[in-house]
C-alpha cells in the first residue's frame, strides 16, 4: 500500500482481525516520510459471493441491499444506522462462516436476517418479515 501523504511504500507495524465484521485493522508506517496511519480492510462481497433468486437468476451479493432492508426495519430505533451496520455485519458473518462455497439463496439470506433481527429487536423482525 502507498502512503496517502507522500505516495511512498508502507509497512504494517500492527494488525488485528475484527471478528464480528470480517475486517482487518492495520497500523501502517510510511518507509519514506514516517507517517503513521490506520487502514481497515475487508472483503468486496460482490466479487466473491453469488446470490440465486427464486427464479434461478444469479447476481453478485450486495451488502448495501442487505443494509438498506435492515435499516428500513430499524427506523423506530434511536440509532438505526449504527444498529443496521452492526446487524448487517452479524448477518454477513453468519452467512459466510463457512466461506464462499456455493450460491446463497435469497430465502437463506432472508431467514438469517429474520433470526438475527428477532434476537435483537422483535418489532424490527416483524417489520422486516412484512416487507
Amino acid at each position: 500500500m502507498v502512503c496517502y501523504s507522500c505516495g511512498g511504500s508502507t509497512s504494517v507495524v500492527n494488525s488485528r482481525f475484527k471478528n464480528r465484521s470480517a475486517r482487518v485493522w492495520r497500523r501502517r508506517l510510511c518507509n519514506d516520510c514516517g507517517t503513521l496511519f490506520t487502514t481497515i480492510e475487508g472483503v468486496l462481497y460482490k466479487d466473491v459471493a453469488v446470490v440465486k433468486d427464486s427464479s434461478g437468476k444469479l447476481a453478485p451479493f450486495s451488502r448495501d441491499s442487505l443494509f438498506v432492508s435492515i435499516l428500513s426495519s430499524l427506523s423506530h430505533r434511536r440509532s438505526p444506522v449504527d444498529d443496521a451496520g452492526d446487524i448487517t455485519a452479524t448477518i454477513i458473518a453468519k452467512l459466510f462462516k463457512n466461506g464462499f462455497k456455493s450460491p446463497l439463496n435469497t430465502s437463506q439470506i432472508r431467514q438469517t436476517a429474520l433470526i438475527t433481527l428477532n434476537r435483537f429487536d422483535k418489532t424490527a423482525a416483524v417489520y422486516y418479515d412484512a416487507h
